[in-house]
C-alpha cells in the first residue's frame, strides 16, 4: 500500500479485514546537500522494522530544497514500532530533535495521535 492510500485511509479489499494499523511518522530538518545520509537512515530503519518483525517502512517525503522531510512506518503497534526504531534515530544526527507522531489506528476523526521527541 502506497503512502496516499495510507495518508488518505483506502485500503485494497483485501486489506480491509487486517488488522488495525497504527503509525509512525517522524518529522525531521534535514538541509544536507544530498540524500545519501537519509537514504543511509532509510537502510538502517527498514533492516530493523523487519528484524524485529514491528511492521513495515513505506518510504518518505522530503522537501525539493531538502530542507526538511518525514519517515512513514506502519505497524500493529506504534509504541512498539517508535521503541524498536528510536535508538536508530538518536543515533542519526538529522533525526535527533525530530517529531514524532504515534498514530493508534486508520487516519479518521478520533483516532488517538500524540506527539513525541526523539531524544526525550
Amino acid at each position: 500500500m502506497g503512502i496516499l492510500s495510507r495518508i488518505f485511509g483506502t485500503k485494497p479489499s483485501s486489506e480491509k479485514a487486517k488488522d488495525e494499523e497504527h503509525a509512525v511518522i517522524v518529522y525531521f530538518d534535514y538541509g544536507l546537500p544530498d540524500l545519501s545520509e537519509l537514504r543511509a537512515l532509510e537502510s538502517k530503519l527498514e533492516s530493523e522494522i523487519e528484524r524485529l518483525g514491528l511492521g513495515e517502512y513505506d518510504g518518505d517525503e522530503i522537501a525539493i530544497d531538502l530542507s526538511d522531510g518525514m519517515l512513514f512506518m506502519y505497524g500493529p503497534n506504534a509504541d512498539d514500532l517508535f521503541n524498536g526504531i528510536k535508538p536508530i534515530l538518536q543515533k542519526t544526527a538529522f533525526t535527533r530533535n525530530a517529531k514524532v507522531k504515534l498514530r493508534y489506528g486508520q487516519p479518521e476523526d478520533g483516532v488517538k495521535e500524540i506527539y513525541v521527541q526523539v531524544h526525550s
